[in-house]
């Protein structure tokens, strides 16, 4: 008679442990987490070719979205591998290919990778500057109930009137959408340049804190990769980050987390 209360008072104390896992995941905001990292086609700067160290680093982060630069499509100098297949693979996401132009028996340019499938793929032919260049654009909803979304890997090249004219071109081409924004990439402009300011007008540039310098890898001394967004309303920066890693790359890894702000009670 005197036991059945505490094993009674037990066995709620453990339906509350198994429920409360299960209500704190409910009332949980969701979160975007967003890459951008320029690979050198998986060029280290131990002078090796190694993909896979790329892939290791994108699934150790766990992105929702990633926009990697600088990406080979079956040329001599990385074995013939088409390295968006490849990495796509390596990181179970999808990924997509933007070539800019033919290169050593295959293709250059960049990739997005994404965990949920893109409704839809564009490569935007950019200004020609030194080298051709382009944006590759994906639609997509990102996360489990998250908005769709346009995201956009960016590589300018070279001079400081081509990358204004690329960027400027990329304006024109998203003018009038109205759905949420993400540009992610190698922008090669610093922030005080001309390319920067005119993105500053209409975009929200989260600030890196301190340790902004995102090459070279090794010796940081100047930031030049950037993740920028617009018409995200209800989502807010959790935090911004440029990852310590000397080897993989000569450019360090840009990692962006938004998250959703809380509903506002009803009236």
């Amino acid at each position: 008679m005197i036991q059945r209360p505490i094993l009674n008072f037990r066995h709620l104390i453990q339906a509350v442990l198994l429920v409360l896992p299960i209500l704190l995941a409910a009332n949980e905001q969701p979160t975007l987490k967003v890459l951008a990292y320029n690979i050198k086609h998986g060029y280290g700067m131990d002078g090796k070719v190694d993909l896979s160290r790329s892939a290791a680093l994108i699934k150790r982060v766990d992105p929702d979205l990633v926009a990697p630069q600088e990406i080979d499509k079956s040329t001599e100098r990385t074995g013939k591998v088409d390295q968006t297949k490849e990495l796509g693979r390596l990181t179970e996401m999808h990924a997509e290919f933007g070539p800019f132009f033919d290169f050593q028996g295959g293709e250059y340019g960049m990739a997005i990778l994404s965990k949920n499938k893109a409704t839809n793929v564009a490569n935007h032919r950019l200004p020609d500057g030194q080298e051709p260049r382009t944006v590759l654009a994906i639609t997509v909803v990102p996360i489990e109930n998250g908005p769709e979304i346009v995201f956009a890997g960016i590589h300018f090249y070279a001079t400081r009137a081509q990358r204004l004219a690329q960027a400027q071109r990329l304006l024109e081409i998203l003018k009038d959408e109205t759905r949420p924004v993400i540009l992610a990439g190698d922008f090669n402009s610093r922030p005080d340049s001309e390319v920067m300011k005119i993105f500053a007008k209409e975009w929200t540039i989260p600030h890196k804190g301190e340790d902004r310098f995102t090459i070279p890898s090794d010796k940081p001394r100047s930031e030049i990769d950037f993740i920028m967004f617009r018409n995200l309303d209800g989502w807010k920066v959790e935090k911004i980050d440029v990852l310590e890693e000397p080897l993989v790359s000569d450019h360090r890894p840009v990692v962006l987390e938004l998250s959703k702000l809380p509903a506002a009670p009803k009236s």
